[in-house]
Order: structure tokens, then sequence, then C-alpha cells
């Protein structure tokens, strides 16, 4: 376990993944997001240091140990370097606290990395509360969200507040829609009869490099397109997504976009606006007596294709799980997490689930010389979200 000491005390936080099923690339538009936490997680063992000095290892030999000091101004580590997201923790909780002691801590997983299941967030959640347990400082759930996900920018993704929110704030045997301005998480329970299997597309779903200029080109593109149809309808410029939702019809906001905007920025004011749409509907599926899987199933091709076809983030080993899933039965599949890679998420009954993973293990993973065994497509629950103990 690295630097833990068998003799000491040691505490352990488990933060979970997390599965978002509807609403990508819309929490920074500040628009709602459908995700829940997943079984799978981080696990941190960790003991309080006398110092500010953390040190930190993985249990996974591909991830060198890190050694940095808590403070308001942490250096970073070359980028891509995983340790980023632990200094990312201990640098927004040091400017919320200021003189912090350190930890040793000890990491490991049971998700696959680079997956689109939040691993790095996860990280950054369970060192966080590491370092406020063992300094024995308390904060409320909803000031911690948004201070860690300001604080996840220090790795250099312009991303919204969706990861940092459900790890934090899950409910087991719940889906929880996130809305934001104010943060508010409310839980949907998850049918019984409804399963939700991720599959990993063995395509690694990097914010670094070609990817990471990518990721953080939507945000500005939305932005651009949003203020452009702002303007054309007599509105205020700095206008947000959620108010501009509220003042204009879908309709008519699409008409204003065609005509107003380039093709990029219409496609990619499409994909939010509709994504938007699709969340309040997905939720209204899942909640209705038993569940509308068929609905809700709908909704993950719907905004599968947006993402393919208007937002540009997906890749042709998602989209051929995608179908691959919905020959097997799935009501529904779509990529989830930031794409480029990474995995879907498909949507059938419990009692198909074995079929469709069987079938995707078969004509996915087999051909590609892999087992498709439990590491790259397994079925999710509902999960609690992060805790100490």
């Amino acid at each position: 376990m690295g630097y833990i000491l068998p003799d000491m005390a040691s505490f352990v936080v488990r933060a979970p993944g997390r599965v978002n099923l509807i609403g990508e690339h819309i929490d920074y538009c500040g628009l709602s997001v459908f995700p829940m936490a997943i079984g799978r997680s981080v696990r941190m063992t960790f003991q309080p240091r006398a110092h500010r000095e953390i040190r930190i290892t993985n249990r996974d030999p591909r991830f060198t140990p890190a050694v940095f000091t808590v403070s308001d101004g942490i250096p970073p580590a070359p980028a891509g370097d995983w340790s980023n997201y632990a200094r990312a923790a201990a640098q927004a909780v040091a400017q919320r606290f200021g003189d912090l002691r350190g930890v040793d801590a000890a990491v490991e997983s049971d998700r696959p990395i680079a997956a689109g299941l939040s691993s790095s967030s996860a990280l950054l959640v369970a060192t966080a509360l590491a370092i406020l347990h063992a300094n024995e400082v308390s904060i409320p759930s909803v000031e911690l969200m948004e201070l860690l996900a300001r604080g996840e920018r220090y790795v250099g993704t312009a991303g919204g507040g969706m990861d940092q929110a459900i790890i934090l704030g899950a409910q087991a045997g719940s889906a929880s829609r996130i809305d934001f301005h104010p943060l508010r998480l409310t839980p949907t329970a998850v049918p019984t009869g409804w399963q939700f299997i991720v599959s990993q597309s063995l395509v690694r779903a990097e914010k670094s490099g070609a990817a990471l200029k990518a990721y953080n080109e939507r945000p500005r593109q939305c932005d651009d397109a949003r203020r452009v149809v702002a303007t054309r309808l007599g509105l205020r410029e700095d206008i947000t997504y959620p108010a501009l939702l509220a003042a204009a019809s879908l309709e008519e906001l699409l008409d204003v976009a065609a005509s107003s905007l380039s093709d990029v920025l219409a496609r990619r004011f499409r994909h939010v606006i509709t994504e938007g749409a699709r969340v309040r509907q997905a939720e209204a599926a899942m909640a209705t007596g038993g569940g509308d899987l068929a609905t809700f199933g709908g909704l993950l091709d719907s905004s599968h294709a947006s993402l393919r076809d208007h937002y540009e983030v997906s890749h042709p080993e998602l989209d051929r799980l995608v179908e691959l899933a919905r020959e097997a039965g799935a009501a529904g599949a779509r990529l989830t997490g930031a794409g480029f890679g990474g995995s879907i998420v498909a949507l059938c009954s419990v009692k198909r689930a074995p079929e469709v993973i069987a079938a995707l293990r078969e004509a996915f993973y087999a051909p590609r010389g892999v087992a498709g065994d439990a590491e790259y497509v397994f079925a999710v629950e509902p999960s609690a979200g992060a805790a100490v103990s």
C-alpha cells in the first residue's frame, strides 16, 4: 500500500465513478444533466501527517508516486500526469481553508482508466475528502461541489460541475437531475426492471493533447452561438442558456440559429438546446410508474445521434458499440462522457442484460482480440456518493 504504515491508524475514502445517462456536454452551458454514481470506485487509504506534505501512491504500477506540499499555489506536474488531479484538490481546499496538513495516501481503483466514467474527478474528490478529514474541517456539500468544480480547471479542462456534484451527492438506487445556478440535485429512483450497461470502446478518452484542444473548443463555440442567437432575438448578449430557453421556444431558437450562425456553430447550438430538452423528457420517462423503458431508450438514441452529427465528439468504435447494443436488444444506447473515445451506456431490461453483454463480447471484443470480460463491459447499479470510513 505504498506509504501507508500498518501500525498507524488509517482511514478509507471511497469516491464512486459516474455514468451520465443523458445531458452530455451541456453542464458547462448551465443546463441540467442526469447522471448516476456507479458501484465501481476510487478507494484511497490515507493517514494524516504532522506537516503539509502529501505523499500519494497508486496500486497500478503505471502511475508513479508523487510528493507535493499543500498550499494555495501548487506547481503542476507535467501535463497528463495522474497526480495533477490530487494537486488540484489540495490547492482548492488550501485556497478555501488556508494552512492544512497533508496525508500519506494509497490509491486503488476497480474502474477502467480514461473510459469516460470520471475516474479523474473521483480521484480529485477522494483527495479533497482525505485532506478535510485529516484536518478535521468540514464544508457544506454543495459548497464543496462548487469548489472542486472550479478547482479541477487546474488540469486545463473547461468542464462543468456535473462530475463533482454526482460523485459527492448521489443517492443509492437513484439517478439525479443536477441543476446549476443554484446547484441542486433531485433524485429519481431507477426502476427495478431496468439495467444500464457500460461498454468500453478500447479508445482512451484522453483530455490532453489534441483531444484537450477539441474538448475546450466546444464550450467556446457554445458561448459564441448563444451570444449571436440572443442578439438576433433582441435579448441581452450575456443571457444564460437556461434563460434563453425560457425566453423562446425550441423551434424559434433553431430557426434563428439556422439563419444567423455558421454551419458548425448551428450544429453545436442544436445539440445543446435539444439535449437540454431530452434531460427533462428522460427524467419524466424514468419517473413514470414502473418506468417508460422504450421512451428513455429512444432518448438515448437521439442523444447519441446528436453527439455524433452535431457536436462531433463520437468515434467509429463508439458508434459500432451503440449499433451492436441496439441489435442485441437494448432499448437505446449512446456514448457517455466527453467522447472522442471512452464508453457507451446502454439501457435494457434486467432480463435482456446477459444477452446484450454476451453479444458485445462476441461481436465487438472477440474480433479485436479482447476477452471482453468485466473490465470492459459490465452492468452498473446506481450507487451512493463519496464517503470516508
